[in-house]
């Protein structure tokens, strides 16, 4: 049995429990990696990400760097690690970085591996309406999250929990894995196993795919809104004006509407699918806080029925 020298690399908040869980483990964090300061909000203030100022508070030496490249691999050469471990850094390992840990690079995703290689797994699980999803901790090799898992966990995703939720909790069950898997490693019992299955792939998100599809079955409707809240919204267009749809749930019992019509039935806000109607609970109209979708209808010029886009 042996400790690890361990070079994290990371920055959102998904990739905080991770780090916090390997500093308290037996382990030695000997530096963190993580993206630049850039700027936030509407006063684009330049901010520090998540992972660098956890690194701060666990005063770890921080390496900021937008590519793992140049003065980054110098540095992390220079520590002389047994082992690298990635939780979305947001950016790839190339050579010679790839290989400067003793033991290699590991990375703790959040999916099932082959399903949902890439940069939202846990986003496109949801919007494809998957009912179990997980994380995998896997050997990093040139291929998009190809390498061979050393570890994984199945959780059922919940039928209302948005994308940012279900992060939420598979970063603090994820964090536990990696743990695991990384003291595996040490003491010489780790076994990774090559990936089986049909491979499905989970790019970025783009604002588009939070562009909501009325002609959709009801259920898929609920399952993109879902998948791409917080980020990057779900949103349509109403009187030409993009209303950001916030929440919305089944009416099954609401009366049948053409897919994208809206009408006020009730004191609720439905809208017509390929399926059955939704409704509207609550929105945010351009330039304007969120809302009940009954106060923003009756804030409206007109109640008569509109079109959805």
């Amino acid at each position: 049995m042996s400790d690890l020298v361990l070079v994290f690399a990371g920055s959102p908040v998904a990739a905080v429990p991770s780090l916090q869980a390997l500093a308290a483990s037996r382990h030695e964090v000997a530096a963190v990696i993580t993206r630049e300061d850039s700027p936030q909000g509407r006063r684009r203030v330049l901010t520090a990400t998540p992972i660098a100022r956890v690194a701060d508070d666990l005063r770890l030496p921080a390496i900021k760097a937008n590519r793992l490249a140049g003065r980054a691999t110098e540095e992390v050469q220079a520590l002389q690690p047994d082992l690298g471990v990635i939780v979305a850094y947001g950016g790839l390992v190339r050579e010679p970085l790839l290989s400067t840990p003793r033991l290699g690079w590991i990375n703790l995703h959040f999916s099932l591996l082959p399903r949902w290689r890439g940069a939202a797994p846990v986003q496109r699980a949801i919007i494809a309406g998957d009912e179990i999803t997980g994380a995998s901790v896997f050997q990093l090799v040139p291929e998009l999250d190809a390498g061979d898992v050393y570890g994984q966990l199945s959780q059922a995703i919940g039928a209302h929990q948005t994308a940012g939720q279900l992060l939420d909790s598979l970063a603090v069950s994820g964090a536990e894995l990696l743990v695991r898997v990384v003291d595996a490693i040490a003491d010489g019992t780790a076994r990774g196993e090559a990936q089986s299955g049909d491979v499905t792939l989970a790019p970025k998100l783009r604002l588009d795919d939070g562009h909501l599809r009325w002609d959709e079955h009801a259920t898929s409707v609920l399952d993109r809104i879902r998948g791409v809240t917080p980020e990057p919204g779900a949103f349509t267009s109403i009187d030409g004006v993009t209303v950001k749809v916030l929440e919305a749930a089944a009416a099954p019992d609401g009366a049948a509407l053409q897919p994208g019509h809206l009408v006020l039935n009730e004191g609720r806000v439905l809208v017509g699918t390929a399926s059955d109607p939704l409704e509207l609970v609550t929105v945010q109209p351009a330039g304007k806080r969120p809302m009940r979708a009954s106060n923003w209808w009756r804030g409206r010029p007109t109640l008569a029925s509109v079109v959805a886009e």
